[in-house]
């Protein structure tokens, strides 16, 4: 799912070009993707937006009489009526200047789609996650610390803080130098705060490239893999600080990237898959993992 850089610049997007109008149509491609059942969807026809907002990993576009609609997933904009992508078009949003249409390439089925009616049923939905712009030193330290659990995790566990996933949350950790599997019961108040920082400046650094990139048009290029980042989704290539080879660990459908030298003092973090194999075979560096492919060839 699109991460908070990515909604960020969605949300500018889509209001610059639909403020103001009036939803004229819903159109439902595929029928998993509304995930309620009232109001229905043609409360919303002849309606204006008047905001747009992000709500964690959502979008929710405001409209008149207090009626709202929130959305996950990546988006496309194109003509009036313009028609659904095949498979990977799931709903079209038509309006008088053109077509927000919602789209999902994979088969995980996380796009979503939300009617409701006032502030309050908007509200519920949300994880209540730390908003990172809206917190202190201190209080970020003691969100981070209420419960014990991996940094990797708290960071993007949407009840912990808001509009962190996998791709941005390889991406701060490298940038402050600390372990993904390091447990937030051993995290220092200075490596707390030095997280924070990375946290920021790479949330506004991918923010403000993504910003740069929608003013050519409408940003659909909305991906997890960016050739700006420095780990993430680039397993086996340099570190750009170091030099030492990306690593990853895999857990279930996700992917977490790693420098071992900048970020784990040179050890491998065991992947749960390869180590139930190789048990005490496990390589505990990266020249261990590399003598033992050269003896395997």
């Amino acid at each position: 799912m699109p991460e908070l850089p990515d909604v960020l610049v969605y949300c500018e997007a889509i209001a610059e070009r639909v403020v103001g109008h009036a939803l004229t149509k819903i159109r439902l491609g595929s029928p998993f993707v509304l995930r309620t059942y009232a109001p229905p969807a043609s409360a919303f026809e002849g309606k204006k937006v008047t905001s747009v907002e992000r709500l964690g990993k959502r979008i929710v576009l405001a409209f008149e009489g207090d009626l709202h609609l929130m959305i996950a997933g990546r988006f496309k904009w194109g003509p009036v009526a313009a028609k659904l992508p095949g498979r990977l078009g799931l709903v079209a949003f038509d309006f008088d200047v053109g077509t927000l249409i919602l789209t999902e390439a994979g088969t995980k089925k996380r796009a979503s789609l939300h009617l409701v009616v006032g502030r309050a049923a908007v509200l519920a939905m949300y994880a209540g996650g730390v908003e990172l712009d809206a917190c202190t030193e201190a209080s970020f330290f003691a969100t981070l610390t209420h419960e014990n659990h991996t940094l990797k995790r708290s960071l993007t566990d949407p009840r912990i803080f808001s509009g962190i996933g996998n791709a941005y949350s390889d991406e701060i950790l490298w940038d402050a130098q600390l372990s993904p599997v390091k447990l937030t019961s051993r995290l220092t108040r200075a490596e707390s705060d030095r997280l924070l920082a990375s946290a920021r400046s790479t949330l506004a650094r991918f923010t403000d490239l993504l910003r740069a990139a929608a003013k050519k048009g409408f940003p659909e290029k909305v991906t997890a893999f960016r050739p700006e980042m420095a780990v993430h989704g680039r397993y086996g290539l340099p570190c750009p600080r170091c030099g030492e080879k990306v690593q990853r660990i895999v857990f279930a459908t996700n992917e977490h990237d790693y420098c071992p030298k900048c970020q784990t003092d040179g050890k491998l973090l065991a992947d749960r898959g390869l180590s139930r194999l190789l048990r005490d075979d496990w390589p505990k560096s990266v020249e261990e993992l590399d003598e033992m492919k050269a003896v395997r060839r």
